[in-house]
């Protein structure tokens, strides 16, 4: 069973940016990754699609900065969201695209001054 850790959130201002990692213990050369996140109450939402080579943003917070969006000699995709507002504030998941695994437990980021 594939494995997911997500890592990088914690606190930040707002205006601030973060890069977060996702570590995945199977390979993911040819798979098409996803970034999603959940807010207390809310259902989970989709953030960021991350091709072979590039990042598909479908959330404001990600402004096309993913210029490394994935390492798969590693098995780590990345984001960097940026303009973080406290609507962002979420705990912040990775997962495979196309055919989900088990979601892992995700890496909180919290937006407050």
């Amino acid at each position: 069973q594939v494995q997911l850790v997500e890592s990088g959130g914690g606190l930040v201002q707002p205006g601030g940016s973060l890069r977060l990692s996702c570590t995945v213990s199977g390979t993911i050369f040819g798979i098409y990754m996803a970034w999603y996140r959940q807010a207390p109450g809310e259902q989970r939402e989709l953030v960021a699609r991350i091709t072979t080579g590039s990042t598909t943003n479908d959330s404001d917070s990600v402004k096309g900065r993913n210029t490394i969006p994935r390492d798969n000699v590693k098995g780590a995709v990345y984001l960097q969201i940026d303009s973080l507002r406290p609507e962002h504030e979420a705990v912040y998941y990775c997962d495979n695209y196309r055919r989900p695994w088990s979601w892992g437990e995700g890496t909180q980021v919290t937006v407050s001054s």
